[in-house]
């Protein structure tokens, strides 16, 4: 067995450990798998009727976050089981530290419209499309890309001298040499605790800047998912 297929079937027996592992509680921080009653809030919506990953392969975490007023509040994230135990890691360590991150919602509810998600500042993870003119599903398709804080760090990159910009509303928070609150940088906690995970940062892009993007790296993604080639 070479260490390439050695290492792709490591990766396949964590998720698989994953999967069958049960629901655990701790202090408001939880998963679970996707239940009937879960599955009929996001069927049709973040997933789609032309969804191919497979609803075992995704779990339900519940998780408290700060917000914006200094109260917690509870928060639901569904992600690949993959990543799961990471981000309950992750958000409970935003949460302990007093973190602000305004709103944790499933972007069902704003009828999996990203851009609704965005300009609300909602943070999230799972929301099956493919990469556009493609059948490669995104990372957020797979449920391997997170977004925090998403109105004060937006997606921006300019194409044919034209700024492209998302949430359309975030314009104020595009020049990040500015100081302001909830800015995620390489000195932020949320950039340090995602990369020590193994996470990596849409703000190290070259072509386009992604600020409030968190990702499984590609090498990873395709070992696991081998037949969604970009």
């Amino acid at each position: 067995m070479s260490a390439r297929t050695s290492f792709a079937v490591i990766l396949m027996a964590v998720v698989l450990m994953c999967q069958v592992m049960p629901a655990y509680a701790d202090d408001g921080f939880y998963m679970s798998g996707i239940t009937d009653g879960i599955f009929a809030r996001i069927k049709g919506r973040s997933y789609k009727d032309n969804c191919t990953l497979p609803r075992e392969d995704l779990r339900y975490l519940h998780v408290l976050h700060k917000g914006f007023d200094g109260e917690t509040h509870e928060g639901e994230i569904i992600c690949n089981a993959y990543i799961a135990a990471d981000l309950l890691d992750i958000f409970m360590k935003l949460y302990e530290a007093g973190y602000e991150i305004e709103k944790i919602r499933l972007v069902d509810e704003y009828d999996a419209d990203d851009e609704m998600s965005m300009r609300d500042n909602n943070s999230s993870c799972f929301n099956f499309r493919f990469i556009s003119h493609t059948k490669v599903i995104s990372k957020h398709g797979l449920g391997f890309a997170v977004d925090i804080n998403t109105l004060y760090n937006p997606y921006t990159k300019v194409v044919d001298g034209k700024r492209i910009l998302e949430p359309a509303t975030a314009g104020e928070y595009v020049d990040r040499s500015k100081d302001f609150p909830h800015k995620i940088d390489k000195d932020d906690l949320c950039y340090k605790l995602f990369t020590e995970h193994g996470f990596e940062w849409g703000g190290d892009w070259i072509s386009a800047k992604d600020y409030q993007h968190f990702e499984v790296p590609d090498n990873i993604a395709s070992k696991l998912y081998p037949n969604n080639k970009r």
